[in-house]
């Protein structure tokens, strides 16, 4: 799914268009963000792509919602 990232005044946030949902994130698993997985404030896992540690943001990225198949 297409999801943007952005820092937000509290901290990095999630936008994900076709939900019309904009969550938090609540936790990494990585420092530099890429390549791992990132928990929202609403308790979904999603796993980010490899990118650059020095990627600007916001940014748009296709990203895996675990727990989802196909």
């Amino acid at each position: 799914m297409k999801i943007m990232i952005r820092k937000a005044a509290s901290g990095l946030s999630v936008y994900v268009p076709k939900k019309d949902l904009e969550e938090a994130v609540a936790e990494t698993e990585r420092d530099t963000l890429w390549g791992g997985w990132v928990r929202l404030s609403n308790g979904w896992v999603l796993d980010l792509p490899e990118m650059a540690a020095d990627t600007r943001l916001p940014i748009t990225v296709n990203a895996r919602k675990r727990g989802e198949e196909g």
